[in-house]
């Protein structure tokens, strides 16, 4: 996979898992260890899932049209990034959801 992907795959995963109150491991690099505000870790991240959408949908456009820069395996590799990709996004949307739901229904 691609730097982009795994980047937001790991931001991705360490929101889901403080969603679900587990431990967030430690970030592998000395730039993801600086605080981040997480409605922009949320919007950068959508801002990938939407890009490597795009690209997915370029190459496939590109494949149909007969463009010879894109081989059927690559288009399908890149197909399935973006698939893989917005589902991990469903689920932490699913467990935001979840946990805003929790708190709004506990008892002052």
């Amino acid at each position: 996979m691609d730097k982009g992907i795994d980047q937001v795959l790991g931001a991705l995963r360490a929101t889901s898992a403080a969603a679900s109150g587990r431990a967030v491991p430690a970030p592998a690099t000395a730039a993801a260890a600086a605080p981040a505000d997480f409605a922009q870790v949320l919007q950068a991240s959508l801002a990938q899932v939407s890009q490597t959408q795009q690209r997915a949908d370029a190459m496939a456009a590109n494949f149909a049209a007969g463009g010879g820069g894109a081989d059927l395996h690559d288009v399908m590799i890149e197909l399935q990034k973006a698939s893989i990709s917005f589902q991990e996004m469903v689920q932490v949307r699913n467990k935001l959801v979840s946990a805003y739901q929790d708190v709004m229904n506990m008892q002052v």
